[in-house]
């Protein structure tokens, strides 16, 4: 994902069909319709038009990580070593193979990346850490967190 700006255009009506789809990415196209107050056909055509330009990136259910037996959540700071190409894209790969990662972001600052991670317990956690993450390609230092509680989990866009 570019970070250049490459906004679609929104208008009113596509910011009340997102701010619909955010909280429940199942609904009818009847519903959705009568929710933001158009009629179903230029409400789809809309909906599609969005997914096209990449404004609505995909759809997915939110799960709790502690209810599926992943109550421990850390963000962990990455450094690499190099940040020759070939190291970059190795890394990325590891990564990208790694399901316990969640969601990682390139950063300014003091460290190169950071990782949203979830495992089982502090022994997976571990496990992660000490075999997988600091043996990947280019990885010089790691800093981790871990979540206490989620104060205000991840939530929608404001549109």
């Amino acid at each position: 994902m570019s970070v250049a700006n490459s906004s679609t255009p929104l208008d009113d009506a596509d910011r009340r069909i997102l701010r619909v789809l955010q909280r429940d990415g199942r609904i009818a196209v009847t519903a959705l319709a009568e929710q933001v107050g158009l009629s179903p056909t230029p409400v789809l055509r809309r909906v599609k038009r969005l997914e096209e330009a990449g404004v609505i990136a995909r759809y997915a259910a939110v799960l709790d990580p502690a209810r599926v037996g992943l109550p421990i959540q850390a963000f962990i700071q990455v450094g690499l070593s190099s940040h020759a190409e070939d190291v970059v894209a190795a890394f990325h790969k590891a990564l990208s193979a790694r399901e316990e990662v969640l969601a990682a972001w390139a950063m300014s600052g003091d460290m190169d990346y950071m990782l949203h991670v979830v495992a089982a317990d502090f022994d997976a956690y571990a496990e992660f850490a000490l075999k997988a993450l600091l043996r990947m390609p280019g990885v010089k230092e790691t800093k981790s967190a871990f979540v206490l509680t989620a104060l205000k989990p991840p939530g929608a866009v404001p549109v």
